[in-house]
């Protein structure tokens, strides 16, 4: 077949949750099929990225996103002078409207429209409509999150009125607009059973139903990724997300104010490291010895601090879809704690592949036994190697897309 994917970030180099759950999809797809890849990019990323992706797609066509804070306000106010999310609004852009049409207009008959994720969905609608005169190509959306639900519960958690109240505001918007686009498309994937759930609990509420034509998980390629050689004297609890992320500054802030001084008294040589571009600023006024605080910003190899990590965090109070984080942890060898809401979606097992707990004494102390119990912290990170190999190899588990590529009512 003749796919067009669609995807809002360029799905390499693998150093976010969306970029590696396209970037396994679109190899997948590609290893039987002719896959035209539009996508936007922004000033990070590189050409070598881009001729990477070209040596298994047959075309990668790109469209540039332009992020400012003057634009976010103007959108800001769009969004609340009418019913579309904030964050859609503002990746509505008149370049790639363009690219789609542009798309359209070629000779390629193209059988599939993918959108990856939510915001990608009205382009991929686009081209159904201006394609349709020729031959209409089956719609496919790839649901990586129950994105309402990060809004509600970031609103939750949110102790500024204002904040709070916009961020209710687009979760409401945001739960109506994705039970609409969800109905319009042909076929949807969802990442995790809890995602699909909520979004349906949302329609139930008008009386409608969204389709599911499975659950496909987010997955790495574990096969080709040796775990990570750890020094038996690491002292490193390390974070690796990126910042830019709300619910991932919430948790970082979170775990650094409540939880990691309980730590420090009984680990006094601990190192909490934070990877990952855009870190928040508050970081730096809680207090933390500077010799028990790293901030790195973006790195583009972690390799050398997960040598020295003795505990791998995810330590999320909001959020959806699934945690690459934890299956990225796995996939290295490295003991994870996590959070209920981090290990949302993913087969958690407490005890088995990863230490859970919510509260912040709980959380501490589930650090502090990885700390002290060699045997605990080898049998952690031994059966979270395992449940990656089994459970979310990419080579296995994406053969279900040619099911759904194929069933047509």
């Amino acid at each position: 077949m003749n796919i067009l994917f669609l995807t809002q970030v360029l799905p390499f180099p693998l150093d976010a949750g969306p970029k590696a759950r396209a970037y396994y999809v679109l190899r997948a797809l590609a290893q039987r099929h002719e896959v035209t890849l539009l996508s936007f990019v922004r000033s990070t990323d590189t050409p070598s990225a881009l001729e990477h992706l070209r040596t298994f797609c047959a075309d990668v066509r790109t469209v540039q996103m332009t992020r400012s804070r003057l634009r976010d306000a103007g959108y800001m106010l769009k969004s609340l002078a009418f019913s579309r999310p904030f964050i859609i609004e503002r990746d509505a852009s008149a370049d790639m409207n363009r690219a789609i049409d542009a798309l359209a207009e070629t000779d390629i008959p193209f059988d599939v429209v993918h959108a990856d994720q939510l915001w990608m969905a009205p382009y991929a609608l686009r081209f159904c409509a201006t394609a349709s005169q020729r031959r209409r190509p089956l719609s496919v959306l790839d649901q990586h999150n129950a994105v309402f639900m990060i809004l509600q519960r970031m609103a939750e958690g949110e102790r500024n009125p204002f904040k709070r109240a916009l961020m209710s505001l687009e979760a409401r918007k945001l739960a109506v607009f994705e039970v609409k686009t969800c109905r319009a498309f042909d076929r949807v994937t969802w990442v995790t059973q809890e995602d699909f759930d909520a979004v349906q609990t949302q329609a139930a509420r008008v009386g409608v139903q969204i389709p599911s034509d499975g659950v496909l998980p987010i997955c790495g390629d574990p096969e080709a990724i040796a775990p990570i050689v750890r020094s038996k004297n690491g002292r490193r609890v390390t974070f690796l997300g990126g910042l830019h992320y709300p619910p991932n500054a919430q948790g970082i802030v979170w775990f650094a104010r409540e939880i990691f001084p309980q730590v420090l008294r009984a680990v006094p040589d601990a190192i909490l490291t934070v990877i990952g571009k855009q870190p928040p600023s508050e970081l730096a006024t809680l207090g933390i010895p500077s010799l028990n605080l790293e901030v790195t910003g973006y790195v583009d190899d972690p390799t050398p601090y997960l040598a020295e990590t003795a505990v791998f965090i995810v330590p999320l109070l909001a959020g959806g879809g699934m945690r690459v984080k934890i299956i990225d942890g796995w996939t290295w060898g490295v003991p994870i704690v996590s959070t209920t809401v981090g290990a949302e979606g993913v087969a958690a097992e407490h005890g088995v592949n990863l230490l859970l707990a919510d509260d912040p004494s709980a959380f501490a102390r589930a650090v502090i036994d990885l700390f002290v119990e060699p045997t605990l912290n080898q049998r952690i990170a031994t059966g979270g190697r395992s449940t990656v190999l089994e459970r979310y190899n990419w080579r296995a588990i994406y053969r279900d897309w040619e099911r759904i590529y194929q069933r047509r009512s």
